[in-house]
């Protein structure tokens, strides 16, 4: 990553390398001349004077002198500052720079043009200046990994643009910087380019896109013919099949060299380049065991790409000083004794014997590893060791190499089983790339790699095995994540360059030194598990043989195919160069339009040249608007217009001919202002806008009518006075002044009258943009206090009031249809009458509680019966009573004599009947007096949607058994619960601070504070379906949702404790607002709401979705139904009530002992609940709680919490199947007794049962191809609750199996076939093939240019 410019140090030898003090300086580029812009950074003498900064600058950059200005950027508003004189021979000293410290500089553009860019034949820069950068920089902007290489031990002598080093960078996309190194590293070998470039592209048989060694060549031209810094590398990873996604996926480059190798290799067969790979890198050694006794060897000889290093011996705390001391180690022979003799085919015994490596044949380009990377099973990281290990300049292999062993014809090569048995101690380090059937390991998607290899005879002396070094592939970071970079030697000029993604800069000998690594300190084996250094990983040395060392091609030598690939190329980029400049004289601002029709506010980008006038840009944005055929152009000009605080700033009166560059201050990234394309009717004329002027929306209040009009726009100035203000506001609306109220909000509902005459608009708070609120009329109200008026009451329902859409059901039962029935008798329903009341019969006004009267008679009577027979002996007459008769609603008072004109339902907030409301309730909960319910759960409260709770909005609308007389969950218990007890209404809902929508005193909520509510029919959308009705709702958003869903009460046609609320979100999803006494506060303007019929949570109640437990099952969890679960309910009391909700809604007939309820995370089951436990205190619940319904075979056999419940499966190899799954209950945690229990089960002999716990979520699938060596079998462990099983909960799955079974024996054709059903049913259940437990996305190469789809080739 690159650090920030805070912690970046100044190297110590920069500060010494001269008595005279030094001036750092960091330059940013803030032009858009170029695709990136570059940050650059010069030491220079404080002598220095200003106009050497400008030159040097100009240089570094690539800027022509004098067409770019420098300004401070030390935290500074750098329009505020001057540009410092590049003409001025002032030194940096006296021109406030300051010595030691770093001084930071913004390029900006000079008087509104962008800088010229220096072509590369006219520059010509100082090697003096070379001294002056600090290298090597961070890569700006790039995010290429955890830790990129910045380290102040080196300090490399410069810093060059392409034409100085001659070299160009490649553009990190995200983590490619391991991609990078390598393709520089394959570019600068002649060998590999020279054959590269032979090859020829047939397009005519191959898509070009998916062409990897055509991607290759086109980049290799690029890099060789580009004029840019940096060239980008997505052509290649497109043509690897690669998307956007593996940017952001690190590898390891040892790892990517070999399937690039591969992918290579299948691409070009049968060409003249097939066996490039294996001429230039692959390499012969012998695998050998020696028997001790008889001296008869066994033997195969096998191929390597690369020779893997060890930096230190497993368990040693000595590292290898040097590459050739881990060479010597490579092939150090060990003795095979004790338990790990050899089995001597020749003495048919076991006996001491030698096995070991010997190098038969060397490559031509040898690649050797350095094993950085190891692995700490003490910590369980992966850490990287940073010891130091040298290399030389030149390496003589001659030491190495076995030459009687290279007698040996491969004819005559055996592979002894004893060595194939026993395998090689040295075979994890070994890189066989050409087996046949690692294939698929190598990340190749190939159905195989056919064919044998070719052990070519050496065709060097032993003692011409001279390899000089020319790239060394360094590592910055740790094991965690890190930054690769390449450092390479050229062979044209001998002089090594670091090739560091987009930077090219050249360095020495001693700093390629200082990549042998080495860590201060003593540390441990395992001390640096996160410790981030920077060392070599890959070395690649060339052997030094006149006749076969190979030159560049020159031009002049290119093919024919390549000549005219470097043309297309020229042409691409010209053509490219073309655009970038065209890009660059484009101003790019956002353009505004009030469309004249749909008076709708479109946006759009205009992009239009510097030089194209302003009458110009006004037709470009008349035709991005598409008002050709709404109104001519003459109607329409350009304003400047300031978007966020919507403001006509100014008009550009008589500059139609003006260049829209001067306009717009020159071409810039961004711009602090938009344009508003402004429209007109014929017979108007467009308004002088004037810089200074301020922008005021006026609203006329109505205070008859209760309202405000929409804004009309008038134009002000600041050192107006408010007397003046009224007056220009007079003339715009014709009201009179003398009598005018002018109210400014300053911001959302800070109203402020604006009463002094003589103070001007500034000192009242005016800015660019503006709101008022204006009334004049000769009323009262304009004598009272401006707190108290009318006015400032309706202005504060005008700020607070949102308009919502509510979608009701598509059928409501009880009082809709006799609501309906009422408004069809009455006559017009559609007027909007519906609001405050609904015509009766015989055309006399009913008010909306008479309407819920009516609806609820039946549930009255019932209710009232149920109070007089339990509570014969209660007399009183108080709000927590049940005695309907003598309840009188204010509102039927009100409505009653209120004017048949009144659209609107603008009242006091309450119910029309509290007691019977509560009545309602307590029908819907009956009464929770053997329950705990005194408070609202926290897991309520702890939502993080507000009011919202989520709700699966497709399982939602499940349709009441009961109606309006759905009974309680408790209602099974209530009768004895209460027998003989006095009843009370109050019950769960006594809490004031609770969900409840009724205040200690009974009374609704709703009648302690004024409220606006107005309803009317809105016509549905299309495609809504028959049967939905919309409301369009004017509310209040500062009311509760109680009182919100009391007022929907008459449109839903049932009381609020009947139905449900839920919120529309963009995306369609559905939230249920639960909250009852929290405001709509959240809600904003046009939000949708759906009503849903069903009982809505109470207090200590939660909504539970049950699933069904289906262990045998392809698809084991199936949703049944929502439930409602309270708390200090048991489990058998839930299980109670899911009854006949089974039996009505999913069809199933269960009785209370055939079934369970255990836990529920995402697909595993998990704890067994017991019949006795209690939610809330044995259990756990929260929101959207889910839970499993598990139907039993035959008695329950969890009875105690100290029992285990596990899910046991039988694996048969010998007939490679899997048996249904078994429940095994244990007593214990002992494996002796799973092992007991299993035993039971299958009659498999104790002795003889291994068992493992399955992985991944239920129901474990894996294929039964793999299961049998990828699963860790037999444990040794005691007890089931250590690592590696952690088996502590109920339903874990346990595969077992008869260890003396043998594993059937497939053909190949059996095998391809049982593959393909594996792929096939694991990719149904939505289960891979193979399973690990921390999967690193492997490193693939596609060949066919996409990714596989086949699960096998994971």
């Amino acid at each position: 990553m690159v650090p920030g410019e805070e912690n970046q140090l100044v190297p110590k030898e920069i500060e010494n390398a001269a008595e005279e003090p030094r001036v750092l300086c960091i330059i940013q580029d803030t032009t858009n001349s170029k695709t990136v812009n570059e940050r650059i950074t010069l030491n220079l003498p404080a002598s220095t004077p200003l106009r050497k900064l400008f030159e040097d600058v100009a240089n570094k950059v690539g800027y022509i002198n004098g067409t770019f200005d420098l300004v401070w950027g030390n935290g500074i508003n750098t329009a505020d500052m001057p540009p410092l004189d590049h003409s001025s021979d002032k030194s940096l000293l006296d021109a406030n720079f300051e010595p030691g410290k770093k001084n930071f500089l913004h390029l900006t553009d000079k008087d509104g043009e962008q800088p010229q860019i220096l072509l590369e034949d006219s520059s010509a820069v100082d090697d003096s200046v070379h001294d002056r950068f600090i290298g090597p920089l961070p890569r700006e902007g790039s995010v290429g990994s955890t830790s990129d290489y910045v380290s102040q031990s080196y300090s490399y002598s410069s810093i060059l643009n392409k034409s100085e080093t001659g070299y160009v960078g490649l553009v990190n996309q995200a983590m490619t910087c391991y991609l990078n190194s390598l393709l520089q590293t394959l570019f600068m070998t002649p060998e590999f380019r020279n054959a590269l470039y032979k090859w020829e592209f047939e397009e005519s048989e191959e898509d070009p896109v998916t062409s990897i060694p055509y991607q290759l060549q086109r980049l290799f031209v690029l890099l060789q013919t580009s004029k840019k810094r940096a060239i980008e590398t997505t052509d290649v990873t497109r043509s690897f099949g690669w998307d956007s996604s593996e940017a952001w996926q690190q590898h390891d480059v040892q790892e990517l060299c070999r399937v690039m190798f591969d992918a290579l290799e299948q691409k070009w067969k049968q060409t003249e380049q097939a066996d490039l790979i294996n001429e230039l890198y692959q390499g012969k050694l012998k695998d050998y065991v020696r028997c001790l006794e008889c001296g008869y060897e066994g033997w195969r000889i096998d191929t390597y790409l690369d020779i893997p290093l060890v930096i230190r011996p497993y368990g040693s705390s000595q590292a290898f000083a040097s590459v050739e001391e881990a060479l010597h180690a490579f092939i150090q022979p060990e003795i095979l004794d004790g338990p790990n003799q050899y089995f001597c085919e020749r003495c048919k015994k076991k006996c001491d014997a030698r096995k070991g490596l010997r190098f038969l044949h060397f490559p031509y380009l040898l690649t050797l590893q350095l094993k950085r990377f190891d692995f700490d099973y003490t910590t369980m990281h992966r850490i990287k060791l940073n010891d130091r290990m040298t290399f030389p300049e030149e390496l003589d292999m001659s030491t190495f190499i076995d030459i009687e062993d290279e007698k040996s014809p491969q004819t005559e090569s055996c592979t002894d089983s004893g060595a194939e048995n026993e395998g090689s101690c040295h075979s994890d380090q070994m890189s066989n790339d050409f087996s046949n059937d690692d294939g698929v390991d190598e990340g190749i998607c190939l159905e195989s790699n056919s064919g044998t290899e070719k052990i070519s005879k050496p065709g060097l002396e032993k003692n011409s095995l001279i390899y000089e070094l020319f790239s060394v592939m360094v590592h910055s970071g740790s094991a965690a994540g890190g930054h690769y970079y390449a450092c390479i030697k050229s062979f044209s000029d001998e002089q090594w360059y670091s090739f560091n993604d987009q930077h090219v800069s050249r360095i020495t000998q001693e700093d390629i030194k200082k990549t042998h690594g080495g860590s201060s300190g003593s540390r441990g084996y395992y001390s640096s598990a996160f410790a981030s250094s920077t060392n070599a990983y890959m070395l690649i040395y060339r052997l030094k043989d006149p006749a076969r060392n190979a030159k560049f091609l020159e031009v002049d030598e290119y093919p024919e195919h390549i000549k005219n690939l470097v043309q297309r190329e020229r042409e691409l980029e010209e053509q490219e160069k073309r655009q970038r400049e065209i890009e660059r004289n484009t101003c790019k601002i956002k353009l505004f339009c009030l469309h004249p029709v749909k008076q709708v506010m479109m946006e759009n980008k205009l992009e239009v040249h510097k030089d194209k006038t302003l009458k110009e840009a006004v037709e470009m944005a008349y035709k991005m608007m598409d008002l050709e055929e709404i109104i001519p152009l003459d109607c329409c000009r350009l304003v400047k217009y300031d978007e966020f605080h919507d403001y006509l700033e100014r008009s550009y009166e008589g500059e139609e001919d003006t260049p829209m560059g001067l306009l717009l201050g020159g071409v810039k990234s961004t711009y602090m202002f938009d344009l508003l394309l402004e429209t007109r009717k014929p017979d108007q004329i467009f308004q002088s806008y004037k810089p200074g002027e301020v922008m005021v929306k006026v609203h006329v209040v109505d205070l008859k009518a209760e309202t405000v009009a929409a804004p009309i726009t008038v134009r002000a100035y600041l050192n107006q006075t408010v007397t003046e203000f009224k007056q220009l506001i007079s003339k715009a609306i014709y009201l009179p002044a003398e009598t005018m109220r002018i109210v400014l909000e300053r911001c959302y509902n800070d109203l402020r009258l604006l009463s002094v005459s003589s103070k001007t608009l500034k000192a009242e708070g005016f800015f660019r943009s503006n709101k008022v609120f204006v009334e004049s009329s000769e009323t009262l109200d304009y004598q009272m206090a401006f707190t108290d008026s009318h006015l400032r009451k309706l202005l504060d329902r005008h700020a607070n009031t949102i308009r919502l859409f509510v979608l009701l059901p598509e059928q409501s039962p009880g009082s809709y249809s006799k609501r309906t029935a009422y408004q069809k008798a009455g006559g017009d329903s559609g007027n909007g009458d519906d609001c405050g009341r609904v015509k009766g019969p015989a055309g006399s006004l009913k008010s909306v509680e008479a309407i819920l009267e009516e609806s609820t008679e039946k549930l009255k009577s019932l209710s009232l019966q149920q109070q007089q027979d339990g509570d014969n002996g209660d007399s009183s007459k108080s709000t927590e009573t049940s005695d309907f008769e003598n309840i009188e609603s204010p509102l039927n008072e009100r409505d009653s004599s209120a004017s048949v004109d009144n659209r609107e339902l603008d009242q006091h907030i309450q119910t029309s009947d509290p007691e019977n409301f509560q009545s309602e309730e307590r029908s819907d909960s009956d009464v929770n007096n053997d329950r705990s319910t005194s408070s609202v759960d926290s897991d309520i409260l702890s939502s993080s949607h507000s009011s919202d709770t989520l709700c699966n909005a497709d399982n939602a609308q499940i349709p009441l058994a009961n109606g309006l007389d759905s009974h309680s969950i408790t209602s099974s218990r209530r009768t004895k619960a209460n027998e003989g007890k006095k009843e009370t209404w109050d019950t769960a809902e006594e809490d004031s601070g609770t969900d409840s929508e009724y205040d200690e005193s009974g009374k609704s909520r709703g009648e302690i504070q004024y409220m606006y509510f107005k309803a009317e029919r809105y016509a549905a959308d299309e495609g809504s379906g028959e049967g939905h009705k919309w409301l369009m709702v004017h509310v209040d958003k500062r009311i509760t949702l109680a009182a919100f869903k009391q007022h929907l009460e008459p449109f839903v046609g049932v009381l609020s404790s009947h139905f449900k609320v839920f919120r529309v979100y963009a995306s369609n999803q559905e939230f249920e607002s639960v909250r009852l006494n929290e405001t709509l506060s959240s809600f904003s303007d046009d939000n949708k709401i759906t009503i849903r019929l069903g009982r809505a949570l109470k207090k200590g109640e939660y909504r539970v979705k049950v699933y069904q437990l289906l262990v045998n099952e392809q698809e084991p969890c199936k949703f049944l139904l929502d439930a409602v679960f309270a708390k200090g309910m048991t489990v058998r009391q839930s299980k109670e009530e899911l009854i006949p909700q089974l039996r009505e809604q999913c069809g199933l007939e269960l009785s209370i002992d055939r079934f369970r309820l255990r836990k529920k995370t995402w697909k595993n089951p998990g704890t067994v609940f017991l019949d006795y436990h209690i939610y809330e205190e044995d259990i756990n619940i929260s929101s959207n709680w889910e839970v499993f319904l598990e139907v039993l075979d035959g008695v329950e056999k969890m009875k105690s919490m100290s029992q285990l419940a596990v899910l046991s499966r039988r694996w048969r190899p010998s007939e490679m199947r899997l048996d249904p799954f078994q429940e095994v209950v244990l007593e214990s945690s002992s494996v002796d007794e799973l092992r007991e229990k299993l035993n039971e089960i299958s009659g498999i002999p104790l002795e003889d049962i291994e068992f493992a716990k399955g992985r991944g979520t239920f129901p474990c699938d894996i294929s039964v191809l793999d299961i049998h060596q990828d699963l860790d079998w037999n444990p040794k462990v005691s007890t089931l609750n250590v690592w590696p099983l952690y088996i502590c909960d109920d339903g874990a799955v346990i595969f077992y199996r008869d260890k003396t079974e043998e594993l059937m024996e497939l053909t190949d054709e059996q095998r391809n076939e049982m593959m393909k059903k594996e792929s096939s049913r694991l990719q149904k259940t939505g289960h891979r093939v193979t399973y690990s437990p921390r999967k690193e996305k492997a490193l693939k190469i596609y060949l066919d240019g996409a990714p596989n789809k086949d699960l096998t080739q994971d």
